[in-house]
């Protein structure tokens, strides 16, 4: 059961709010994080069109499809209080909305995941309202956690802390990054995941590629592995952790680049505060890497923001000057790759706090060693 303090009645509002200061007329909504966001509702990305509809002047509606109305009526959003209508099979969904919104609206923010041919379709039903992203206005709300998101990112980080704790049952010589990929999937979902978003299992030369997608290469005696993996919790809301580990005793310079690594990442999640800049914690492990020699081999951001979707607001990269405030969550997640050879990658979640940052992974970030 979700529990309901994750989807307050009064997110609406707020969003109305921004709104209205962003100079929209309404908000469209339709099936993904930001629909989740405002209502708990998980709703199916279908052809037949859902979309929340929230006016700045007037009350919001949630239009489905009459056959999902029995599971929009069942979720979160069947207990905010707002009118959840149905749409036959022989109606026309856009013209419903635009039929209920104020003539000469001027311009409408649509969902940034919206379908392309919904988007064309919610321009020609309202041929006089400009479009803009509605992820510009809602990415404000979203990007600063409440308590009870904060606590049920806490809860995914545990579940996933709980999987890299078992690895050893699983990594060892002799088998393929696919079967370990596997037992890592059914694990995830055993402790505590609903689903597994992804799983790499990145073995000697392979953890030198970020986004390695599982394959048949065979772990070998001496192979440096890269685990990092992440799922979506019951709550909604998402895990993300990278660990490395050795099947047996590592190449020396691995020792040594994994002790330049750790070493910045520990100077990252150590520096998180309140007014931090991303691009100043993004630097302050770039610059300990750089020092090193290994500067050119640091080949992408330091993080990026998690909540119900794991990649969103904020951004820890170079370039951007936004200053951490507290409730912001993301992944501090430095790597350093050796095309060909190995690499290592160590990942927490952290959340800005009032006077500092918290790390919700709390497996050791140490080189693991396995047998």
């Amino acid at each position: 059961m979700i529990p309901t303090d994750l989807y307050p009645a009064d997110r609406l509002e707020r969003a109305r709010e921004a709104a209205a200061d962003a100079g929209l007329g309404a908000l469209l909504i339709s099936p993904g994080a930001d629909l989740r966001y405002l209502t708990g509702y998980q709703a199916l990305p279908l052809e037949r069109l859902t979309c929340l509809v929230l006016p700045v002047d007037g009350d919001p509606f949630l239009l489905v499809p009459e056959l999902e109305r029995p599971a929009a009526l069942a979720s979160p959003a069947g207990n905010l209080g707002i009118e959840i209508t149905g749409w036959a099979e022989t109606e026309d969904p856009y013209a419903l909305v635009a039929a209920r919104l104020p003539a000469g609206m001027a311009r409408v923010g649509v969902d940034n995941h919206m379908w392309a041919e919904k988007v064309v379709a919610f321009r020609e039903a309202l041929p006089h309202a400009d479009q803009a992203l509605a992820g510009e206005v809602l990415g404000r709300l979203r990007i600063r956690k409440t308590e009870a998101e904060v606590e049920a990112l806490r809860r995914a980080g545990a579940a996933i802390d709980r999987v890299h704790a078992r690895m050893g049952e699983w990594l060892r010589a002799g088998r393929t990054e696919r079967e370990v990929g596997r037992d890592i999937a059914d694990a995830m979902v055993a402790e505590g995941h609903v689903r597994a978003d992804f799983v790499i299992v990145g073995s000697g030369p392979h953890g030198a590629s970020p986004h390695h997608e599982l394959s048949d290469r065979v772990i070998r005696p001496g192979d440096p592995v890269v685990v990092d993996i992440g799922g979506t919790t019951e709550d909604g809301y998402c895990s993300d952790s990278t660990r490395d580990y050795v099947v047996g005793e590592p190449p020396a310079e691995y020792r040594r680049l994994y002790e330049v690594l750790l070493t910045a990442q520990r100077a990252q999640t150590d520096a998180v505060r309140p007014g931090i800049t991303a691009e100043q914690l993004d630097a302050i492990g770039r610059d300990v890497i750089t020092d090193a020699g290994f500067g050119p081999h640091f080949i992408h951001r330091t993080g990026h923001g998690i909540g119900l979707e794991t990649h969103e607001e904020p951004y820890i990269v170079a370039g951007s000057a936004l200053p951490l405030e507290p409730g912001m969550a993301f992944s501090v997640e430095p790597g350093i790759y050796l095309p060909d050879r190995f690499g290592a990658r160590i990942e927490d979640i952290v959340v800005c706090t009032d006077d500092g940052g918290e790390r919700l992974n709390r497996t050791s970030r140490e080189l693991v060693v396995l047998p």
